[in-house]
Formats: C-alpha cells, sequence, structure tokens
C-alpha cells in the first residue's frame, strides 16, 4: 500500500514549513501527484489550574482572520524535543511552570497533505510566574470551568482542534 516518490520539486522553503510536490508510484502501478507540507512539529499543554478551571489564550489567527480560544502551543525549534519545547511554552503563553508535564497524546491534524505532529501534555504542579511572550506574540490569558469549556465547545467558539481534543480528553479523565 505504500506510495513511492519517483520525483520530488521543492516549491518552497520557509521559516515554519516547506512545501514539495511528489510523483509518486501507486500499488496498482499508477502514478500521483501529491503536495506535501513539511513541518517541524509541535506542543501543546492543557493546563488545569489549582481551582480546577482550564486555562486558554485568546489570540489573533491570521490564517482565518479572527480570535482564537486555544491552550498553550506552539512550534518546535530545529533539534528541540517535544518535553523541552512544551515547557518553554507553558511558561512563556501562562507564565506557569510545572512539576512535570505528562505526554498524552499525539496526532496530526492534517495527515493527507501535512507532516506536522503536535505533542499534547498535560501539567502537574503548577506555579505562578509571569509571560514572556515572543515580540511577535499578543495573547490573553483565560480562564474557565469545566462546564463552561464544555458550553464553548458546544457553542462553536472554540473551533481549534488540538484545544478540543484536550477538552475531551479532560471530561474523559473526569470520568475515571
Amino acid at each position: 500500500m505504500e506510495e513511492i516518490t519517483i520525483e520530488r520539486e521543492v516549491i518552497y522553503e520557509g521559516k515554519i514549513f516547506n512545501v514539495e510536490k511528489h510523483v509518486v508510484s501507486l500499488p496498482n502501478g499508477g502514478t500521483s501527484v501529491r503536495e506535501l507540507v513539511y513541518h517541524n512539529g509541535a506542543v501543546a499543554v492543557l493546563v488545569v489550574d489549582e481551582d480546577d478551571r482550564i486555562v486558554l489564550v485568546e489570540q489573533y489567527r491570521k490564517a482565518f482572520e479572527s480570535m482564537s480560544l486555544e491552550i498553550p502551543a506552539g512550534k518546535l525549534e530545529v533539534g528541540e524535543e517535544p518535553l523541552a519545547s512544551a515547557k518553554r511554552e507553558l511558561e512563556e503563553e501562562t507564565g506557569y511552570t510545572a512539576e512535570t508535564l505528562e505526554k498524552i497524546f499525539s496526532f496530526y491534524g492534517a495527515p493527507g497533505f501535512c507532516s506536522e505532529r503536535v505533542d499534547v501534555y498535560v501539567a502537574h504542579g503548577l506555579t505562578a510566574g509571569t509571560m514572556n511572550l515572543d515580540e511577535d506574540e499578543f495573547l490573553q490569558v483565560q480562564r474557565f470551568t469545566f462546564d463552561e469549556a464544555v458550553d464553548l465547545l458546544a457553542s462553536g467558539r472554540i473551533t481549534d482542534a488540538k484545544t478540543i481534543m484536550a477538552i475531551q480528553w479532560w471530561q474523559l479523565s473526569k470520568l475515571k
């Protein structure tokens, strides 16, 4: 069932991702074209504070020209380990540090054309501190109860996949 690349053309090399066009041989002997986005990967952190409130960040997302409520997250730097990235992003975006970060799941958001894998962690043993945002990052930290978070999902206010999955994981963990 494997597709073998027989031609490869680099279309774009950027700071965050690269784009390639591949001509592939198919299992049935035919060929097809695949347009692929190669991304270094990302991390995200489910943060539930001492008051049992989820910590979300609200920021403007240019890709869809709107504000978005999300769990803290960011891209992996080249050569960076996911756990180190999760610790860095947690502190940068929320000011929190965690005694431990436990990996809860990984996912590919658009596996038909994009290699980006997102590793999602849950933070334990929080200590509040000061946010340290990147110079081009503007966001606001907000906290919601579990019921409020579920209502935000149901109303369509939260549309970010990693956040939806993290809240659903939180919901399942409450059933245990």
